[in-house]
């Protein structure tokens, strides 16, 4: 069976599940084959309001009605979530939780669980989501293929062994707010050359987006792209001696690498 023809459940509305459910329906999957589980209930009227989409706070409902679920809930409320699940059996359960484990998924879920652990990012709002994929001991080729189609829906999706993925989480998953600083920075020293606010944050928020296109598309080292833009004696050359006296790079080296540490962290209090 393709994804179309799939009843996705989510256990939890907030902010990720909204940005996913919003790229799953942008990607042409119907409302009418999601829904979510939600206690809270402005989050749950929101969901049902934006998406038109089945919303009740009762988990074990959506679980009956979905073949996939999707764990969107705090890490530190999926245990109390999936005792409340009612009949797992035969259920995919995808897990977007930073820093549980598939080993600690397997034991709440129940008999011969199939699961699957992701770390997406809120990018997927605009359908450009760099995920990380890690398939549990019981999920099938099928399974992963279809977690795949999930979040390939709403970007880029990459399989990886569970061991990378507290690193795919201090990189990625909470990536997008390191490269929002970046762009709001850059847009601060617009501004204060003169440029108008708006000017300043959409060439800053083009610039990001061409550079990220490029290491893309060209396969090229950034050094290398670097590079080219750094003419002897230039304008750019002394901007990135101003980066390397401060030691941008170490800083966001030791951004990425703190934020896979907790995730690793989290993972070990369950």
């Amino acid at each position: 069976m393709t994804l179309n023809e799939k009843k996705i459940g989510f256990l939890g509305a907030g902010k990720m599940a909204s940005a996913i459910i919003k790229g799953l329906l942008k990607s042409g999957i119907a409302p009418e084959n999601i829904s979510a589980g939600e206690r809270w209930a402005p989050a749950a009227e929101a969901a049902r309001k934006e998406f038109g989409i089945y919303v009740t706070d009762d988990n074990a409902d959506v679980v009956q009605r979905s073949d996939i679920l999707l764990i969107a809930v705090k890490p530190k409320d999926i245990e109390d979530a999936l005792s409340t699940a009612g009949d797992t059996d035969n259920k995919l359960f995808i897990s977007i939780a930073a820093g549980v484990t598939i080993e600690t998924l397997e034991k709440m879920v129940g008999i011969k669980p199939r699961v699957i652990r992701v770390m997406p990012n809120i990018c997927a709002t605009v359908l450009q989501s760099a995920t990380g994929i890690s398939r549990g001991t019981n999920a099938t080729d099928e399974d992963a293929a279809l977690a795949m189609e999930i979040f390939s829906a709403v970007g880029v999706a990459m399989e990886t062994p569970e061991s990378l993925l507290n690193a795919v989480t201090g990189l990625s998953g909470s990536g997008p707010a390191y490269v929002f600083q970046i762009i709001e920075a850059m847009a601060d020293g617009g501004v204060f050359a003169g440029l108008d606010r708006k000017t300043a944050q959409t060439l800053a928020a083009q610039t990001v987006l061409g550079a990220a296109a490029m290491v893309i598309e060209t396969g090229q080292h950034p050094g290398e792209l670097k590079d080219m833009v750094c003419s002897p004696g230039g304008t750019t050359i002394e901007g990135v001696a101003v980066l390397e006296h401060k030691a941008v790079r170490a800083a966001f080296m030791d951004a990425v690498i703190a934020s896979a540490e907790k995730s690793e962290q989290l993972g070990k209090k369950k």
